[in-house]
């Protein structure tokens, strides 16, 4: 028998129920407006344009695209366009990594030789698969060989032949002593792969991944490849857009040459929260904070390390990593502890991702997001180009008294190098200039002006800024090199 009693509080238990659904329902629409209210934002500055998701508790909560996937046909982004990952490939290649050991065909402390006999060179039998999975091994990025970019990027090549690029290169240190971010490392697991398993490593990773996690719209790019949804890579140039240099995809290899959908990389980041592709123990330590990094540690395909939370000081633990590609520039963010998730794809070149992802992250904790500015950099570029130091300078004090403008280190650094790479040497100077004035702390800023010294024959300044970047940063390889090139003319 149901008394009256027991129907009010059956029906309150219902009401409440109900309350406690449209609560949560309206928060999560409230959360979602600001997260796309702030990407806007970004976008209409010119400073976002891709496709984003975001997830609270796991549960999604905002998925969109930004402005153009191909600006020539006037396609927008959307969430199930495909990106370039670049370097976000590295955490699929330690899995993969991760999986083969579990299976007890490779272990983690042998060194490179174990698995390529015919691997030639300083680090063959010293450099082990855990050096290479932190960036410790000491081997140079060959991204960074002189050159690279402009001579060999174009070109296909096989792992085989590939590796031998930089295997016989003198090692920078001891391996296992330091973190130094390194392409090649992981070029050199994809390569082992491949040999342990006697399959490419795209097919690999489709048949130990993709496949059992459904997802179809990620894979390895080929430029050859009809590829449904694909976006076209653009960069800027201050506020206007070309198109991204060619890159042969054979190149980034294992290290970068993903594409995927921030719908799919979802899918990714709730298996991670079971044991279907990684067991616990592979998963421990491929979060594992094994290496300083910089902003926080290394362990395996992952950055881990704190994003702040408001103002308060307080922060949340995170695992990320960032990728940078002809075109495209990427982030994930997790936050295992909520199981949290942002993905930023933009398929314009460098742009402020993890600043973004601060101002996302704020919003999901309630917290306000500091909404961006326009970019100075971008607004004096042309200036500098067509008018030289004084008209650049001026429109600089100009644009610096307007309180909707802001400065940002390396968005000016790259517009410096932009103006060094077009000739305009007096104006790359000046604006370097500029960025080691409002960043005194930054070694990164006196390095710059070095080289654009350098390039101007300026002998005496170019040493000067150089030996101040090295005492800021004594693992600053770069400006030892080149202060010992100056010093050898």
């Amino acid at each position: 028998m149901i008394t009256s009693i027991d129907l009010c509080l059956r029906k309150s238990g219902y009401l409440a129920a109900i309350l406690f659904l449209s609560t949560g329902m309206l928060l999560a629409q409230e959360k979602s407006q600001q997260i796309k209210d702030l990407l806007n934002k970004y976008h209409e500055y010119g400073q976002f344009n891709g496709s984003a998701l975001v997830a609270d508790d796991g549960e999604l909560v905002f998925s969109d695209g930004f402005g153009m996937a191909n600006m020539e046909y006037d396609i927008p982004n959307k969430p199930e366009t495909k990106h370039r990952l670049g370097s976000i490939t590295k955490q699929f290649t330690a899995a993969l990594i991760l999986q083969l050991v579990e299976e007890g065909k490779l272990e983690l402390d042998k060194p490179i030789s174990t698995y390529l006999p015919n691997y030639k060179g300083p680090a063959a039998n010293v450099v082990t698969l855990h050096h290479l999975l932190t960036h410790s091994s000491g081997i140079p990025s060959y991204t960074s060989f002189p050159g690279f970019f402009e001579e060999q990027s174009r070109d296909p090549s096989s792992p085989a032949e590939f590796v031998k690029v930089f295997a016989d290169s003198t090692l920078q240190f001891t391996p296992g002593e330091k973190f130094a971010y390194n392409n090649s490392g992981y070029f050199l697991l994809g390569h082992i792969i491949e040999e342990v398993t006697g399959k490419s490593y795209e097919q690999v990773l489709q048949e130990k991944i993709l496949e059992p996690l459904d997802m179809d719209d990620t894979g390895y790019d080929h430029h050859a490849t009809i590829l449904k949804n694909r976006a076209a890579g653009y960069e800027k140039n201050g506020n206007e857009y070309v198109n991204a240099p060619y890159l042969d995809m054979s190149l980034p290899y294992a290290a970068g040459s993903m594409y995927s959908t921030v719908e799919d990389l979802y899918k990714w980041d709730r298996a991670l929260y079971e044991d279907e592709i990684l067991s616990a123990e592979s998963k421990e330590l491929m979060f594992s904070p094994l290496m300083p990094d910089g902003d926080g540690k290394y362990g395996y395909g992952w950055s881990i390390g704190d994003l702040p939370v408001g103002t308060s000081g307080d922060s949340v633990s995170i695992v990320a990593h960032g990728g940078g590609i002809n075109g495209f520039n990427t982030l994930i963010v997790r936050v295992p502890e909520e199981e949290d998730l942002i993905v930023l794809l933009n398929n314009t070149g460098g742009t402020m991702l993890r600043e973004m992802a601060m101002g996302i992250n704020n919003i999901l904790h309630g917290e306000k997001a500091d909404m961006p500015k326009r970019s100075i950099a971008m607004e004096v570029l042309p200036v500098f180009a067509k008018d030289g130091v004084d008209a650049g300078l001026a429109k600089y004090r100009a644009l610096k008294a307007d309180e909707t403008y802001g400065l940002k280190e390396n968005e000016m650094n790259q517009i410096g190098y932009q103006l060094l790479q077009n000739g305009k040497t007096k104006e790359a100077i000046e604006v370097f200039k500029i960025n080691v004035a409002e960043y005194p702390d930054s070694w990164n800023t006196y390095d710059s002006l070095g080289e654009a010294y350098m390039m101007d024959r300026q002998r005496d300044k170019a040493i000067a800024n150089y030996e101040k970047s090295i005492e800021m940063n004594p693992d600053n390889q770069n400006g030892k090199d080149m202060l010992a090139k100056i010093r050898a003319q």
